[in-house]
């Protein structure tokens, strides 16, 4: 089953301004093995309004077969993707459009959840609070998204507004309308279709076709789901841990406390120096405030930087709410709990 999501950003910062604040702020430079950062999205290329009927032209065509379709290409590691996971020769982050393993470091962390939970996350990078528009397409008089139809997106990896968050819009079509007629913003638009916001949000990053993310929270389908991007197949993550709803217009966010190998503001310190991690494993004594069942868990996570002086007395909330606070509220990450365990 396909789903649709959309919404509007509000903050038209760039992100390589925010990448140069994050860094400033936590005297970093280079590549970060964490997710997290701040970024930040521009109003969607649609200008609709919720409700709003798009056109009153015949948007109407030829049907595309998704498997006779051009594949987008997809970067997430751009300078105009990134924030803190940037290719550079430093580092050996996948080339563009290369399928991406994120089963792997840095895109996967092992810590602590609030009551002393062994958690794993994956690693998104940096995501804003405002979620883009996603699209799914509904006939006249029925409650469930048109079969065989791809969900249609406006932004991409590197565009200006670009989430993984996903605000979900409903596009009603008519009775005889075919799937995948529609294949792009332009082409609901044209097609004067009625479009109504949900409250319902999706965490679905848009990677390369052939990327790979195996664990997931509960009985989660680990594999790649298809939609259009401007007539071209993009291929996304579907996370869904637990329900996400819009909460005044914004990306709901829970509190995470991390630490690092060199702390922020001496030489090399913050993200570029890595998790604190245990002697001999790969545990950090990270821990996220909620885990997915918990009111209030979010996968966008509101990052605040501990003393790694703390690092041997953190293993819970408690604990890390106690530690020495260096940084508060750095920046917002996706980074979905795929694995909760025993304390």
């Amino acid at each position: 089953m396909y789903i649709a999501i959309g919404g509007h950003s509000e903050d038209v910062m760039s992100r390589h301004e925010t990448r140069r604040q994050l860094l400033a702020k936590t005297g970093t430079l280079g590549l970060a093995l964490m997710a997290g950062c701040m970024g930040n999205g521009s109003t969607g290329t649609d200008g609709t309004s919720d409700g709003m009927n798009r056109s009153e032209t015949d948007g109407t065509g030829d049907v595309t077969d998704p498997g006779d379709a051009p594949r987008t290409r997809i970067d997430r590691f751009s300078d105009a993707a990134g924030t803190l996971m940037v290719r550079s020769d430093a580092n050996e982050l996948p080339e563009p459009n290369e399928p991406i393993d994120f089963d792997q470091k840095p895109f996967v962390t092992e810590g602590f959840g609030p009551d002393g939970e062994m958690v794993t996350y994956y690693n998104f990078d940096v995501q804003p609070t405002t979620p883009a528009p996603i699209y799914a397409l509904f006939r006249e008089g029925e409650e469930t998204p048109l079969e065989d139809q791809r969900n249609i997106i406006d932004v991409i990896p590197g565009d200006e507004g670009y989430n993984d968050f996903w605000h979900v819009h409903e596009v009603t079509v008519p009775a005889d309308y075919e799937a995948n007629t529609a294949t792009s913003v332009q082409d609901l638009q044209d097609g004067g279709y009625d479009i109504t916001a949900t409250d319902v949000l999706k965490n679905c990053p848009v990677v390369p076709d052939g990327s790979t993310a195996s664990l997931r929270h509960g009985e989660g389908d680990t594999g790649l789901v298809e939609g259009w991007y401007e007539g071209q197949i993009v291929s996304y993550f579907l996370f869904e841990e637990t329900p996400l709803t819009v909460t005044d217009g914004s990306v709901p966010v829970s509190p995470i406390y991390v630490t690092f190998n060199e702390n922020p503001g001496e030489d090399g310190g913050g993200p570029p120096s890595g998790f604190v991690t245990e002697d001999g494993g790969d545990r950090t004594h990270n821990v996220v405030a909620t885990v997915p069942n918990d009111d209030g868990y979010s996968p966008l996570w509101s990052i605040n930087v501990y003393d790694n002086a703390d690092f041997a007395s953190v293993s819970d909330l408690e604990s890390a709410t106690a530690a020495t606070l260096l940084e508060s509220d750095v920046a917002t990450v996706n980074c979905p709990v795929v694995s909760v365990g025993t304390p």
